[in-house]
This record gives structure tokens, sequence and C-alpha cells, in this order.
């Protein structure tokens, strides 16, 4: 893309901020700070961490929470090479926007695709740990409670992106405030030692049962695909920017409390946990903090945490409908998705890509009713190789980015990662490392088996739109 280019699309866009209320793609600014510090916080916590962290423990012993601490500097770093785009550019089709103008359009194609399939995938997954929660509780088919969520969340996604905000500032606020609570019980036990645990809890369990690594490192390795996952959603951020109201001013904040946020909801939340309840107490497809719970002897609590964790998982499922309908709204507008996912409702919600979406998401209920004990495995392991691919354009466009500003070619982001390009490059190997690992791993295999029947289908797809429609072909639109 040009010199030119740019400034008419940064022109265009402003121009359209000028209105008022009006994004810069069409979309009604209704997200406010508080609503986009939430989002952004509650993004990062679900199914990954209450649910499938106690495969990883049971994988792993103690030393997952120093895969959490490694893969979370990562996304530090990953998240910072996304802000220094956004300050650059803040659009709404954040990545496949930027692999337009960085890589090529056909980058744009595959990078949009990918991300809408990522999150269509994603739904697939909370909508299966959502029904596997309400099983704590009463004795139904995994798929009928797959159904109903699926339905009253599309019915959710109907509303304005300012109710949006709000309920999934609400959500959030749900999730945040329980898993600081826990992290406090777990606290006071250590300390004052009330509850069944209270006589054993130690700190002690962190390397008294077996050692840090009981299985070795190697074991600790192969849960690095299980911790990515968990990550998986803090990007959404980038989502949201043309819907900010003050994206250059809300985004950079949103970003810089990911260490924190890792820090406080994985580290501390798993080292508090494990410090009560000795690993060994843990396995996979049950949640580690209803486990703890029922330890300690609080079954109140564990019914509590059974709810909250069945929270995240639809607040995170309800996310993945937002986006999915901005994506393909973005390919739309570019040429490289159906004219009708362009259209807007009066209040400003991509209906006809959510609706799409979430029809497909449907698909989850048959794969809870044909394998009920093996579909959390499965969509997991296909959505983590999906989401990788948001990171691993986000980081390349960055250090080009950063190539061009450097040369004077483009103006110079007001939020600069640090250390970059090198530790965007680092992050690229990570990533790359931990492809590796997923094709040693037999569960994880299946993703990467899927991988490229993906690309020749997106391939073969763009061939044939280029065919009928060459601006296809061409850079950004706007």
């Amino acid at each position: 893309m040009t010199s030119s280019q740019v400034d008419q699309l940064r022109d265009g866009n402003e121009a359209a901020r000028a209105e008022g209320s009006e994004g810069g793609e069409g979309y009604q600014r209704g997200l406010g700070s508080r609503q986009i510090q939430m989002i952004a916080i509650g993004g990062a916590i679900g199914t990954g961490l209450f649910l499938g962290a106690g495969k990883g423990i049971s994988k792993a012993g103690p030393s997952l929470i120093l895969a959490y601490a490694v893969a979370g500097l990562v996304i530090f770093f990953i998240m910072r090479a996304l802000g220094e785009l956004l300050m650059y550019r803040p659009v709404s089709g954040s990545f496949s926007e930027y692999a337009r103008e960085f890589i090529g359009p056909f980058a744009g194609f595959v990078t949009g695709w990918t991300y809408w399939l990522f999150w269509v995938v994603t739904g697939i997954t909370e909508v299966t740990a959502a029904a596997a929660y309400m099983t704590y509780w009463w004795n139904i088919p995994q798929w009928l409670s797959a159904l109903i969520f699926t339905v009253v969340l599309y019915g959710a996604n109907l509303i304005s992106v300012k109710l949006f905000g709000e309920l999934e500032f609400w959500f959030s606020m749900v999730k945040v405030t329980a898993i600081i609570g826990m992290i406090l019980i777990c606290a006071g036990i250590l300390t004052i030692g009330f509850s069944d645990a209270g006589d054993t809890a130690s700190v002690a369990h962190l390397w008294n049962e077996g050692g840090f690594f009981p299985h070795g490192v190697g074991n600790t390795l192969m849960t690095l695909q299980m911790v990515m996952f968990a990550f998986l959603a803090v990007e959404l951020v980038g989502v949201t920017a043309g819907e900010s109201k003050d994206p250059k001013k809300v985004l950079p904040k949103a970003i810089n409390t990911v260490p924190w946020r890792i820090a406080v909801f994985y580290i501390g939340a798993l080292i508090m946990i494990l410090s009560v309840v000795p690993w060994t107490n843990f396995h996979a497809g049950a949640s580690p903090f209803v486990v703890a719970f029922e330890k300690m002897g609080l079954p109140a609590g564990a019914g509590i945490v059974n709810f909250v964790v069945l929270t995240a998982a639809l607040s995170s499922c309800n996310s993945g409908m937002y986006s999915t309908g901005r994506m393909l709204r973005d390919l739309a507008l570019n040429n490289q998705g159906p004219k009708v996912f362009t259209k807007l409702t009066s209040s400003g919600t991509p209906l006809v890509g959510t609706t799409f979406s979430a029809a497909l998401m449907l698909v989850g209920v048959w794969i809870n009713y044909q394998w009920p004990g093996k579909a959390f495995d499965y969509v997991v392991s296909f959505a983590t190789i999906s989401g990788m691919w948001a990171w691993i354009v986000i980081l390349i466009c960055q250090i080009r980015y950063r190539m061009k500003a450097d040369r004077g070619q483009l103006p110079q982001s007001e939020f600069r990662a640090p250390g970059a390009p090198w530790t965007s490059m680092f992050a690229l190997v990570f990533i790359f490392m931990v492809i590796v690992l997923m094709g040693i791993d037999k569960d994880a295999r299946v993703s990467l088996y899927c991988a490229p029947l993906w690309a020749a289908i997106l391939g073969v797809s763009y061939w044939a739109l280029k065919r009928r429609n060459p601006e296809a072909a061409a850079f950004s639109k706007r």
C-alpha cells in the first residue's frame, strides 16, 4: 500500500469519526473506557483457565504455573505489537486490515476468514464447556444445554453495541470478583487455617508432591498448547477499535493491563489453589476451582464457582458472536465476502453476519451429541491453531510497519512496542515452537490435520473470487 493510499484511508476514517457517534466503519461508537477495560480483562478469563487448567495440572503438576508465566510474557509482546498497530490506524477489522496493508490482499482474505472461523469454533468450545458445567447440578444431555445456550446468546447479540458492552462489563465483573475472592479465601486458609484443608495447606505442596516438575520438563512443554488456548481472545480489544469512543486513549490502557491480569488471574490463582490442595487431586474434565472448594469442605463455594465459570463460558461465547459479525463485515467491505454481510441494523449491529455465525455454532450441538466426552479436546485443538494465526499476522505486520516507520515511509505510532522488533521475533519463534509441540501431541495433532484442508479451501476460494471480482485482490477499499 502506498503512502497516499494510507493517507486516504486515514482521512476517510477520521472524517467518519468526525460525524459524531459513527465509527470509521459505520459502527456506533458506544463502547466506553470501563467497558473496554472489562472486555479486555474478561476476554482472557474463560474455559482455558476454568476447565482446561484441570488437564494441564494433571499433566504438568505445579510447573504449569511456569508455563503460564512464560506464555504470558509472549502474550504481552503480542499485545504491545497490536497496540502499536492500533495507534497507527484503529479500525474494526484490525487483523485482516493490517494483513492487507503490510502483507497483501490474500493475507487479508486468509486472516479475516481464519479469525472468523476461530471465533465460530471457540463459540462451540465455550458452549461445550457451559453444557459440561450444567451437569454439576442436573443430569441433562450436554447437547440439549448447548442448543439452549446457543439460541439464547444469539438473541442477546441482537442488542446495540452499547448494551453489549454493558452486559460484557458485568459478565467480566462477576468473573474478576470471583477469582479475587477465591485467591483471598485460599490466602485465608494458608494463614489462618480454617476449613477442612486448613491443617494440610502449605506452599510446600508446590514442590513436595513429586517436585515442581513431577512428570518432567517435557510434559510441561506439552501443556503449552492448552496454555496458549487459555490466552486466546486477549486480542479481542483490536476488534472493538471501530466502536470505541476514544480508541487512542482507551486501547493502550487496556493493553497495558495484560501483565497484571496474567499475574493475578492465572499465576496468582494457580499458586494459591495448588498450595491449598495438592496437584494430585486434580484431573482433566473437571474445573480445578470447583475441585479445590470441594476438597476444602466448602460445597456451597463449589456451587458458586461452578456458576461463575458457567458465566465465563457464556460470556466468551457472547464475545465470539460479537466478533464474527464484525469480521464478516470487514471482509465484505473489501470485496472478499458476500455483500449482504455489509448491512447494519439501525443500532449498528451486523445482523446478517452474526446470524450466519450463530447458525454454524449450532454444529457444536451436534459435536456434543456425537462425542460428549471428547468434544472439548477436539475444538480446543482446532481453535488454538486458528487463533494463533491471528497472533502470527499481528507480529509480522508490526515488524513490517516498524521498518517502514523507521524509514520515514509511514508515521510513527504513539504507542511503540518496547524491544520491538526483537520481542516480536521472539514471540514468533515461540508460537512456531508451540505448533511443533502440537504436532508431537497426538491429542492436539488433529488441528494440524485440519489446517492444510482449511488452507486449501481458502486458496481455491480466493482464486475463484479473484477471477469473478478482480477488486478482491486489491488493497483496502475504505
